[in-house]
């Protein structure tokens, strides 16, 4: 593909071009990346969808901004309402949403020239080659013949199918196939793509590419990313915001930093054979402790104990392996008295 800057540069074009009034994006060209600051990307209110034996979505409120974000849920949580109705796929029973200044029940179709589109089942007409399909999606999305081209070639290098575009895609292996569902969603250069379960059916090393190719859409080429998905490993790796829906009602919203935050727990991995000695003067010092598999786990609240650890310890002439205060994980959301209950069982005994 093109360089960042030459990237940079027509990106810039096409935003103005399609943004006159200016009101949604702000673009900044540096020396290697496209940096796009954009105000709130995407708004909800009490929105809610109901299906004769279902709630899909209840009372769904949540803002999100730009950036690469994760929409995490068990399989009919409710993720794949949420991203039809932001297409004006589905029409929700009540409620209002806002993406890219538009509402999206209202004005869908001036909308969707600038969102792309990951669908999570596979969709891909398999007696034509990736370059045709791909093109004729382009100048769908308002390209012309020429510049959808072109575009076309680009996209589908960026996506590692350059060497393969002439080739039908019923020979495609499930990997290319999802290359091909993800050049389709950026060839036009929206400002949003949204990706639903973009991993599904890859195996590890396919997985790990198509995580790759994602995060390095969002960072390097400056759009906004919104990726559905119901393993938190892949939200972990590529996400930098996640949300949290559950039975189709928000759980959380916020920076993926804010769901790792550090418990009240002290994980203390030993090796010698003074351990029980040692347990014994952490508990007589009045500390909360409980060994499990090979690691000491100690009840902190406020206190700081590391120094009387530390000195404990080298008294007893054991090894420190390691000694770090736990953080949450995001399995935790899913059983959300998990971490409470370690803290508590800690103290308990």
């Amino acid at each position: 593909m093109r360089s960042y800057q030459e990237r940079a540069a027509a990106h810039l074009s096409r935003v103005k071009q399609r943004n006159k009034a200016g009101k949604h994006c702000h673009i900044f060209v540096t020396d290697c990346l496209l940096v796009c600051v954009r105000m709130t990307l995407l708004e909800t209110h009490e929105l809610t969808k109901v299906y004769p034996t279902v709630t899909a979505l209840d009372r769904f409120s949540v803002t999100i901004d730009s950036g690469i974000t994760g929409v995490v849920g068990s399989n009919g949580a409710g993720k794949s309402t949420f991203l039809k109705i932001i297409l004006g796929l589905v029409t929700p029973t009540s409620g209002e949403v806002q993406v890219l200044g538009f509402d999206a029940l209202r004005h869908g179709p001036e909308l969707r020239q600038f969102i792309g589109y990951m669908p999570e089942h596979d969709c891909l007409p398999l007696d034509v080659s990736a370059t045709e399909f791909v093109s004729h999606m382009a100048q769908i999305n308002g390209l012309p013949r020429a510049a959808a081209r072109e575009r076309t070639a680009e996209t589908l290098r960026h996506v590692g199918l350059f060497e393969e575009r002439y080739r039908e895609m019923k020979g495609y292996s499930t990997g290319m196939k999802q290359r091909v569902k993800l050049a389709q969603a950026l060839v036009h250069d929206p400002r949003l793509m949204l990706l639903d379960e973009p991993t599904n059916g890859l195996d590890p090393a396919g997985r790990d590419e198509m995580l790759d190719l994602v995060r390095r859409t969002g960072r390097e080429f400056g759009i906004a990313v919104m990726m559905s998905s119901h393993l938190l490993s892949e939200i972990e790796r590529v996400c930098d915001h996640l949300v949290v829906i559950e039975g189709g009602k928000l759980v959380r919203s916020g920076p993926l930093g804010s769901f790792t935050e550090r418990t009240q727990v002290l994980a203390i991995e030993v090796d010698g054979d003074g351990i029980d000695e040692f347990i014994a003067r952490l508990r007589n010092a009045g500390l909360q402790v409980v060994e499990e598999n090979h690691t000491v786990l100690v009840g902190i609240g406020e206190s700081r104990p590391y120094d009387f650890i530390r000195d404990s310890v080298a008294d007893f002439g054991l090894a420190l392996v390691r000694i770090e205060q736990r953080r949450q994980s995001l399995e935790d959301l899913f059983r959300p008295q998990h971490a409470e209950e370690e803290a508590h069982d800690v103290a308990a005994r």
